[in-house]
């Protein structure tokens, strides 16, 4: 018996259960077609703009220069603190030559840093590479002296980072516009390519070199402090959890709507999740408790687990499905989407632009986010302290980026259920649909 007040329209009363549910559900598809609409037309082209922006490019682009020196340097923590009692003995007496491998590389992420944001945006400007990127690291290295005037090389250290990027971006802003007007020193045809440039770049050096050392000698202003306050929010908000969640919403709408979220946001984020783990790995070398939790590996081993959106089950749906189209997609997708790689779901099955995957795409993520920051806040699972490439597999690159914490595999493995239990009956639907369409000889 329906009471007065209920809302009900005399159409969906009178109709059938089965045409009330499937009103119902184009009613659904199309609010969320509403909903993707709005996301590509209003959300995604400032995002993108973001996204392609030089600058952040720049930065995106030249922390790869320091990956290297991490990625090794973390082999040197992993071979000297695997947990096994016989081994950690044998190690004890050569932990500081061991130390001093790891001081080298995650000790000067950010003077790489520096070199290559420099070098990437003068490419960007279209000056010279070599010259902004030894501008660059000139001005950054002026800034990391002290107030006694002594070289601070803890600096160099992802303490440094964005200090690092901002003597990249004035350095070769005072190049670009030395050369743009023309205020440079061109020598006669017939010298050296090579020494020629390095002329040009002479003027903008003096310029460089005496602004950085006007603010920091005379001036005695910290430039490294004050950056480090500016930051200090957005650092603040990427370790909590409901900023990680931003972020992560923020990056699977890009990616819903055809946008690479994750390099899109790169240039953003990843000073700031580099600066976590070098923090993290630092603090794992002395025994010390971990202080970051959403360090570089937390997004992509434990929460983007198959690529973003955590895809990999959806995948492995695909190589049981009655369909036929389902499964010989399946069957070529999932040696990538098992090394993080979902190109070949996101626009074959697809994910973009589909109403029908939007809800477990954002959904998934999220509760991994969240279940996982809070097995690590509670110290049942070690955060990441050790750079490993994002194309790990799941179960071992969580083991390894967490310095062989045992519970971190067990707890990817338990990620992919609760993936596969969430695409489930969203793939189930799809299939279904599929089916239809194979029989009807129907073709996408």
């Amino acid at each position: 018996m329906l009471a007065k007040g209920d809302r009900i329209s005399s159409t969906l009363v009178s109709a059938s259960l089965p045409q009330a549910l499937v009103e119902l559900q184009k009613e659904g598809l199309f609010q969320m077609n509403k909903f993707m609409n709005w996301i590509q037309d209003s959300l995604m082209p400032p995002l993108a703009k973001v996204g392609n922006n030089k600058y952040l490019t720049a930065v995106r682009d030249g922390l790869v220069l320091a990956l290297p020196a991490i990625i090794s340097g973390s082999v040197f923590l992993i071979i000297a603190n695997i947990p096994i009692p016989a081994w950690q003995k044998f190690m004890t007496p050569y932990m500081n030559d061991m130390g001093a491998a790891v001081n080298a590389s995650f000790g000067i992420i950010s003077l790489l840093a520096s070199i290559g944001i420099g070098y990437s945006l003068s490419k960007a400007l279209e000056v010279n590479p070599l010259n902004g990127a030894g501008l660059s690291v000139m001005a950054f290295i002026i800034s990391s002296f002290n107030n006694k005037l002594v070289l601070d090389t803890n600096n160099f250290t992802s303490t440094g980072l964005f200090t690092a990027i901002f003597c990249a971006f004035i350095s070769v802003l005072i190049y670009k516009l030395f050369v743009k007007k023309n205020w440079v020193i061109r020598l006669p045809q017939g010298v050296p390519p090579t020494v020629s440039a390095s002329f040009v770049s002479l003027a903008p050096a003096f310029v460089t070199l005496l602004l950085f050392w006007i603010v920091k000698v005379p001036l005695g202003f910290d430039i490294n402090h004050f950056i480090q306050t500016i930051f200090s929010p957005l650092l603040f908000a990427l370790n909590s959890l409901p900023g990680f969640m931003v972020y992560m919403l923020i990056v699977s709408l890009l990616w819903l709507a055809g946008v690479h979220g994750d390099m899109a946001t790169e240039g953003i984020t990843d000073p700031i999740f580099l600066q976590f783990l070098a923090a993290n790995a630092t603090a794992y070398a002395h025994h010390q408790p971990i202080p970051y939790i959403t360090a570089a590996g937390f997004t992509s081993l434990f929460v983007e687990v198959g690529g973003t959106g955590a895809t990999l089950m959806l995948v492995f749906w695909m190589l049981f499905s009655k369909s036929k189209t389902y499964k010989s997609l399946g069957r070529i997708a999932f040696p990538s989407a098992l090394f993080e790689i979902n190109e070949p779901i996101m626009f074959g099955f697809p994910i973009v632009m589909n109403p029908l995957t939007m809800i477990p795409y954002i959904l998934v993520p999220q509760i991994l986010a969240i279940t996982t920051y809070a097995l690590m806040a509670a110290h049942l699972i070690r955060p990441a302290v050790l750079m490993v490439p994002w194309t790990m597999p799941p179960i071992i690159g969580p083991m390894m980026a967490t310095g062989w914490d045992w519970r971190a595999g067990v707890w990817s493995v338990v990620e992919l259920a609760i993936a596969g239990a969430m695409y489930y009956p969203f793939f189930k639907v799809a299939e279904k649909q599929m089916l239809h369409k194979e029989a009807a000889g129907i073709e996408d």
